[in-house]
């Protein structure tokens, strides 16, 4: 197992054995486990490589071409080609693959475009949406005057009629559309049409199913939002970074100009509010890992997998609703679920407890309308993206339902726990982390 970590891991074992025993600990915890959390997955060797590359040493503040450190020629080239891959990939005009998280991205085009106080309208995280779409306990929340949009709670899809008469009477300066466990495709036309008549910008944040977007199995964003960001693994299956993106760049719509006195492009705007405005120095070996990641989602070998991801997805959904399982939405387009537990009598804390004691990893979540605290929850969410990675299909879903459906019937029982659990393991050690190389 140890050679997924590359031919430095003998180095670290000599230098740091105790650092070197728990990854090994952490890998044995990922080959034998079913790793069902949403917004995880495995890069391949090659991601590692480059992440664990001397591009770690250097210092580059700034942009290709303009850096305010010396000796970047190289990184320039990295960036260069990780920008390039990322607006071939997505069909993006402009793309800065700088920002350290999803969160930064958001940030940054919240910088960008918006003063303390201004309104923002965004999806209800209780609902499904993020913590950096206005929760209380964000800096979105704190910084801006947030609203927020939810739910039916007849159909659990979103209504945009509904959406539209919020956005009528809130009048946000930004709209953003995107989610964190909501399980239908967005219609990104119709919320342009509803920013468009309040007068606000929107911004889709597809981090979850950035994948499935890329390649065609959902709607696009880039020709109906102003701006688009996105994490670079989930569904990517990149390292653990951010990244944004515009389909055509346009002026800033509030007359900044250049010291020259000319208009500035809404793509200076942002970098600039990437770097200097919320980061330092990017880290130039993730950029290389996002680029190597870019690289492998342009391949027909890549698309054959997040096909996979969704179908594995709409066969476990079903599955889980003929078991009585309440899926929020009543079933799928993407790569995710999220199973409303109420009726099942279990609370979400209480179904992630016992899975994780039987080798199966997922993540409660709150439910449209929770009567739970967010500590607590009324629902469970689960996603593909892992397990197709390690080469499980649609066969392989009626056992994982199974085997949940085995735990959560007996939630506090330990005996069923250790009983799945070694049935996992039996199932998923043999199985290497990543089968698409």
């Amino acid at each position: 197992m140890s050679t997924y970590y590359g031919p430095d891991f003998d180095a670290l074992s000599k230098q740091d054995p105790e650092i070197a025993a728990v990854l090994l600990s952490e890998m044995t915890r990922q080959q034998k486990n079913l790793q069902l959390i949403a917004s995880e997955n495995f890069t391949s060797r090659a991601v590692l490589a480059a992440m664990g590359s001397t591009l770690s040493n250097k210092y580059a503040e700034g942009y290709p071409g303009k850096r305010y450190y010396g000796g970047c020629q190289i990184v320039d080239l990295v960036e260069d080609l990780a920008r390039n891959r990322a607006g071939e990939l997505f069909d993006a005009e402009y793309v800065n693959v700088q920002p350290h998280s999803g969160s930064q991205a958001n940030a940054a085009v919240y910088l960008a475009c918006l003063k303390p106080g201004d309104t923002i309208l965004g999806f209800d995280l209780s609902h499904g949406g993020h913590l950096t779409h206005g929760s209380p306990v964000n800096f979105s929340g704190q910084t801006y005057r947030a609203t927020f949009y939810g739910l039916e709670r007849e159909t659990g899809q979103l209504n945009y009629a509904n959406i539209r008469e919020i956005a009528h009477r809130e009048k946000p300066k930004m709209i953003i559309c995107g989610a964190s466990a909501y399980s239908r495709d967005i219609d990104y036309a119709e919320f342009r049409s509803i920013a468009d008549e309040v007068g606000a910008l929107l911004l889709a944040d597809i981090s979850h199913p950035s994948g499935l977007v890329a390649r065609g199995l959902l709607n696009d964003p880039m020709p109906h939002c102003h701006f688009v960001t996105t994490t670079t693994h989930k569904t990517l299956r990149g390292p653990r970074g951010g990244m944004i993106m515009m389909g055509q760049d346009f002026e800033n719509p509030w007359g900044l100009t250049t010291p020259k006195g000319e208009i500035r492009m809404m793509s200076h705007v942002l970098d600039m509010a990437v770097f200097p405005g919320i980061q330092g120095g990017p880290l130039e070996h993730v950029i290389a890992g996002k680029a190597v990641a870019y690289g492998e989602a342009l391949t027909d070998n890549y698309f054959n997998y997040i096909v996979q991801v969704r179908q594995n997805a709409q066969t476990m959904a079903k599955a889980m609703m003929a078991r009585g399982y309440d899926i929020v939405s009543g079933g799928t387009d993407n790569h995710l679920m999220l199973v409303d537990l109420r009726n099942k009598n279990v609370t979400g804390k209480q179904a992630e407890n016992a899975l994780v004691a039987a080798h199966i990893t997922a993540n409660k979540n709150m439910v449209p309308f929770d009567d739970k605290s967010p500590f607590i929850t009324s629902g469970i969410r689960f996603g593909t993206p892992a397990l197709t990675t390690r080469g499980l299909k649609e066969s392989d879903m009626e056992a994982v339902v199974d085997l949940i459906d085995e735990v959560l019937r007996n939630p506090e029982d330990t005996g069923v726990q250790h009983r799945v659990g070694e049935k996992v393991k039996a199932m998923m050690a043999h199985r290497p982390l990543f089968v698409w190389e």
